[in-house]
């Protein structure tokens, strides 16, 4: 779908500029939603003036705001599907990584965790959902299953189409 025929949302840069976007996708997460927006920049190629497509993903609500009068309701929004286990609310938020030691043989690995987990460690800082992300694609670093972060993180690091809803 050409980016043109996406509807306009507004986009709050973390300077506080603000920039009309076009909203491709809305995802849930654990901790809330991500918009993928397409933003256009103007490069100067060859002598032309040309438009370049910029996407990102930003934080809904801090980081969007509608644009009146528009409708939302063809975008494409991908839902936790509801047999994943939704955070408790009252759960801390974010995760924390526990170092693994190799005795210095072969790279680091770890295990995220949720904060409350009881194979946590203490006072490990609390890692971001993009630290969590990131963390968990590096190799040697699996997601804890007793706590809920493997259930919270694998859809996001490996998409929601790997789910086998036959279940």
């Amino acid at each position: 779908m050409p980016e043109d025929s996406h509807p306009p949302i507004v986009v709050i840069w973390p300077d506080g500029q603000e920039q009309t976007a076009r909203l491709l996708v809305r995802q849930q997460t654990p901790d809330g939603w991500l918009y993928q927006v397409s933003v256009t920049l103007w490069q100067h190629s060859r002598g032309e003036i040309q438009p370049v497509h910029f996407r990102t993903w930003v934080e809904a609500p801090e980081h969007v705001r509608p644009v009146d009068g528009v409708d939302y309701g063809q975008v494409e929004t991908r839902m936790i599907p509801p047999r994943l286990p939704l955070p408790d609310p009252s759960r801390p938020r974010g995760w924390v990584l526990q170092r693994v030691d190799q005795r210095g043989r072969g790279p680091a690995q770890g295990v995220i965790h949720a904060p409350d987990c009881q194979e946590a460690p203490s006072g490990a800082p609390r890692l971001t959902l993009d630290q969590a992300l990131d963390n968990a694609q590096k190799p040697g670093t699996r997601l804890c299953s007793l706590c809920g972060a493997a259930g919270e993180l694998d859809p996001m690091i490996r998409g929601f189409d790997h789910i086998d809803d036959s279940q």
